[in-house]
């Protein structure tokens, strides 16, 4: 794989030193991305446009925010970070994490690690930055109680989105509207603002070469910790195992099953957004729960 000249040698100065190999690598779907050989060690490069690389930043400071938490999940260094200029795409440049097969407790450290990680809390719910759900746009402007975060900042700008793009149906508001009424009762006011990945489904972790969950590609910020396990269970669920050490380490509150539902829905009306009517019926569903 060969990258823009421009690039090539922004890197090298960056690191300071040369780079001797780029090798593709598959799996990401809105940026380019790619292994760095070096005499240091390797790194993973992604890079892009100007439309790809305005997500680098939040992701890089969600990165950090993840790594300075209090927890055993791996989470990669933040190596260099640099926005696009007229000659050169812009780039976010990673540690390399060497991938092996899932170790024998591996869901068991996953789900206490996670919880471990939501143990790292901010006084407010929000982030110092916004950032992107996926290539959409993340509201994260502080709020002091967590039902006017979740309203103001979760699933107003993805309703909006959804009716500018044409994708909100004139059926879907009354149900929605039952469900904003009900919404300081159905999440609580001030639960600890923990540290979130955002974005927590089976495609955003690895496993590290000695069979330990690594965090990547996250959506950070601080909110309720149950809205990350939410997310866990929308596309299939993670294993048994790994709720059972969750709940070991830090116990949910009674009513988690409905609030699940609610904070799915932001993701799903985000994936609507994103994707398409396919993921019509599933916001239709969600809603009619709560009418």
């Amino acid at each position: 794989m060969d990258l823009p000249d421009p690039l090539h040698d922004a890197l090298e100065t960056h690191l300071d030193t040369p780079v001797q190999d780029v090798i593709a690598v598959s799996g990401g779907c809105i940026a380019n991305a790619c292994r760095l050989e070096t005499d240091a060690a390797p790194l993973f490069l992604k890079w892009g446009d100007a439309d790809v690389a305005r997500t680098f930043p939040g992701e890089a400071a969600g990165l950090e925010a993840l790594a300075a938490a209090d927890s055993d999940l791996h989470v990669p260094a933040v190596e260099a970070i640099d926005v696009p200029t007229q000659e050169r795409p812009g780039f976010l440049l990673l540690a390399w994490i060497n991938t092996g097969r899932q170790g024998r407790r591996f869901w068991e450290d996953f789900g206490r690690g996670l919880a471990h990680l939501h143990r790292t809390t901010a006084d407010r719910y929000g982030f110092d930055r916004d950032n992107f759900i996926g290539q959409l746009p993340q509201s994260n402007t502080w709020r002091d109680a967590w039902p006017e975060f979740f309203r103001r900042e979760r699933l107003e700008p993805q309703v909006e989105r959804a009716r500018e793009n044409d994708r909100w149906k004139a059926a879907w508001d009354a149900p929605l509207k039952r469900l904003d009424r009900r919404l300081d009762d159905l999440l609580p006011a001030d639960p600890p603002a923990s540290v979130l990945h955002g974005d927590l489904w089976k495609g955003n972790f690895m496993v590290t070469a000695i069979g330990k969950p690594a965090l990547i590609d996250p959506a950070t910020y601080y909110g309720h910790r149950e809205a990350d396990l939410a997310m866990t269970e929308l596309f299939g669920g993670f294993e048994a195992t790994f709720y059972d050490a969750y709940r070991e380490a830090w116990p949910l509150e009674p009513g988690y099953d409905e609030r699940r539902e609610v904070y799915n829905l932001y993701h799903l009306i985000n994936h609507l957004n994103h994707f398409g009517a396919g993921y019509a019926n599933s916001v239709a569903s969600t809603l009619q729960t709560f009418a």
